[in-house]
């Protein structure tokens, strides 16, 4: 059995955000393993968010952040309690999940795969497939490439299926960060909805001819 010291236990709290005796436990489950010893906590706090999904989640925040004055969210994150809405971990999570949604590329449109509009996956669906035979692609597979291709479009596109912008190993999703801040705090929460908008987004651009502009400037044009 391997020896489970103080520093490996603050290591693997600051890994995950687990508490100290969940995290000791964890590492004395797996000896001593760090990387098993995360997948343990992992699963603990996916096994608790599951039980605690059915519960109401009434109280939360809605949070506004603006990017340089360009892009602009508004995002509303749900939670049981209002004591839970006023922590900073709460808090936290509520401010990473507008500027993932402002910085994000692909732009999220959609929550969840729940939420995702049945024309919208019918009208990608007929530009892949047309994709597919124009690549000359047989007619018996394209039917599973194009399934394969939907449910990429949909996990691109759905918020809590991207990938976390400031996960500094690109793996976390923020799916995953809710399902963390579930297990550490104890409460329901969920992603209600969001709002983004871009300057200028939907509107026809100028396009000005500098050429034309500089011939009528001199009396040319």
């Amino acid at each position: 059995m391997a020896e489970i010291t103080a520093a490996m236990i603050k290591d693997l709290r600051e890994r995950t955000g687990a508490g100290m005796s969940d995290c000791k436990k964890a590492l004395s489950e797996v000896d001593g393993d760090m990387e098993k010893a995360t997948e343990y906590l992992r699963k603990k706090g996916l096994a608790a968010a599951a039980k605690k999904a059915g519960r109401a989640a009434t109280e939360g925040l809605i949070h506004s952040y603006i990017h340089n004055g360009r892009v602009g969210v508004m995002v509303e994150v749900n939670c049981e309690t209002d004591f839970v809405a006023k922590t900073d971990d709460f808090k936290n999570f509520v401010k990473d999940v507008a500027m993932h949604i402002a910085g994000a590329s692909p732009v999220p449109l959609y929550v969840s795969d729940a939420e995702v509009d049945p024309a919208a996956v019918e009208k990608e669906r007929e530009i892949l497939t047309a994709k597919a035979k124009e690549q000359g692609k047989k007619d018996e597979i394209i039917g599973k490439i194009v399934d394969g291709q939907i449910a990429k479009w949909k996990k691109d596109v759905c918020l809590l299926d991207q990938v976390w912008v400031r996960d500094p190993e690109g793996k976390k999703t923020i799916g995953a960060l809710l399902t963390d801040l579930v297990a550490k705090l104890g409460e329901n929460m969920k992603v209600r909805r969001f709002l983004r908008w871009e300057l200028g987004e939907g509107l026809e651009k100028k396009k000005d001819d500098f050429a034309a502009e500089v011939a009528k400037q001199a009396g040319l044009g």
